[in-house]
């Protein structure tokens, strides 16, 4: 034992692991400290404390024995090389020297244990998952605008068990490479193919039996006129689904229901659905256009949540409904004529940078309005509605990834896409000839559609 710390102290390999260890060591503890009291660092200081100096203490360790070794050899001649050293526990000094060793290692594994607990429990957070800026600026700002910004990402992308939290690091092992060496697609793909089945992540919230029945739905938009009025579009949407399951948009996952489609990687064309019944009646129906044809590289897919639901987080929306989202909650002051049309205008043409867009939108709108000679608007509502058609755009699109207008469609409905009419399009058919019905009164009855004044609504809050 003496004769390894001694070819440690002549090591420079040992000693430099013994300082590593330390130094690490102490930090982790102190950060971890820190941590206790309330402090927060963000993620970066997280995955400094809990990846970065971990790894240094760990390599730390692994040097010092090696250095001893190393130093140990250099250090003895004749028979006695390459002999293991002796531990004679009835020497006083050596057992004082084993006790100090033990304590040392006990420190050392509540260390890496400390490190290990508090590393997973960061790579869990969604400040870790979007600490790459550049890649994941855009999933993380539209994931802090969403119904599910208060659910952790892993409850989404990995959900419970072992098995796809070890699928999940691997894969992200790859991940950080390709952001490291800037091999990482523009846009960033989406991940359809790796997503782990919606019974397991989104059912577990979001039961389909729960889900059942008629919803009222009332959307609200502006004309582009010159007063920017409102209107008002109020739905009927026939959820359907639960134990009944007879109708509704629901019915899809009821019990005893399974459908199945033959689509392209993209699942945007669909050339072919094959439907069990509870009955066990079994039907296939096909598509003859031209449209629908899936390619070579089609595949089978069971239908879940996310055939339709597919931007449950990560919704980039359309820069009609942005706007109208702004000027129905009072960010976008109402009271600035053609507001809308000027805004859209603006927000759809292409700009090279967030800070060019900014720019653009605001001499955009001071030189339209500047031409108003009438009731012109005060240049601080001006200043105030660029600021927000500003934030719209840089929440929106990064030219910096290639992300624009429609590149992250909505499949839910069928505005932004074809959506559900990718199946309910009449031209898939069945032997018989039984299509695919397009009958809108399946999802929905339009109960009043861009009214300013609904009669419905009348009713309803009177």
């Amino acid at each position: 034992m003496m004769n390894l710390l001694a070819g440690m102290s002549r090591s420079p390999l040992g000693l430099l692991g013994a300082i590593l260890a330390t130094v690490s060591g102490v930090l982790i503890l102190t950060l971890f400290g820190l941590s206790l009291v309330g402090f927060e660092g963000g993620p970066y200081l997280g995955i400094l404390a809990y990846l970065v100096l971990p790894a240094f203490f760990v390599l730390g360790l692994l040097l010092v024995p090696l250095g001893a070794w190393l130093g140990r050899r250099r250090g003895e001649a004749g028979a006695t090389q390459g002999l293991l050293p002796v531990l004679d526990l009835n020497q006083p000094r050596v057992r004082r020297i084993a006790l100090a060793v033990a304590a040392l290692s006990v420190i050392n594994v509540v260390i890496v244990a400390i490190a290990t607990y508090e590393g997973v429990t960061l790579m869990e957070t969604p400040g870790f998952c979007g600490s790459c800026h550049s890649v994941m600026d855009p999933e993380l700002a539209a994931y802090r605008r969403s119904p599910h910004a208060r659910v952790a990402c892993v409850e989404c992308h990995i959900g419970p068990g072992a098995p796809w939290f070890v699928k999940s690091k691997l894969s992200g092992a790859w991940q950080v490479v390709s952001v490291t060496l800037d091999l990482y697609p523009r846009p960033i793909p989406v991940p359809v193919h790796d997503l782990r089945p919606a019974r397991d992540t989104c059912e577990r919230c979001h039961w389909p039996d729960r889900s059942v029945g008629d919803r009222l739905q009332v959307r609200t938009s502006f004309a582009s006129d010159q007063a920017n009025t409102e209107q008002k579009t109020v739905l009927l949407m026939h959820v359907g689904g639960g134990a009944r399951g007879a109708r509704g948009i629901h019915w899809h996952v009821g019990p005893g229901v399974e459908v199945r489609y033959l689509a392209d990687p993209s699942r945007q064309r669909i050339g072919a659905v094959e439907l069990v019944l509870p009955d066990g009646t079994r039907r296939t129906y096909r598509s003859g256009d031209p449209e629908s044809d899936p390619g070579p590289q089609a595949q089978w897919r069971t239908m879940d949540c996310i055939d339709c639901h597919n931007r449950p987080t990560h919704r980039f929306g359309t820069p009609e409904g942005e706007i109208d989202a702004a000027l129905a909650s009072g960010r976008l002051d109402r009271s600035l004529p053609f507001v809308r049309r000027e805004g859209l205008r603006l927000l759809t043409a292409r700009h090279p940078s967030h800070e060019a867009a900014r720019a653009a939108i605001r001499d955009g709108l001071r030189a339209f309005y500047a031409e108003q000679t009438a009731a012109a608007p005060s240049p601080a509502t001006v200043e105030a509605a660029a600021a927000v058609l500003g934030d719209i755009y840089a929440g929106s699109v990064w030219p910096s990834m290639n992300i624009g207008w429609g590149t992250y469609p909505s499949l839910l409905g069928h505005e932004e896409t074809p959506g559900c009419f990718r199946c309910h399009d009449e031209a898939h058919v069945a032997d018989g000839g039984r299509t695919i019905s397009q009958d809108c009164g399946l999802c929905h009855s339009v109960l009043a559609q861009d009214e300013p004044d609904p009669e419905i609504l009348k009713e309803l809050y009177r």
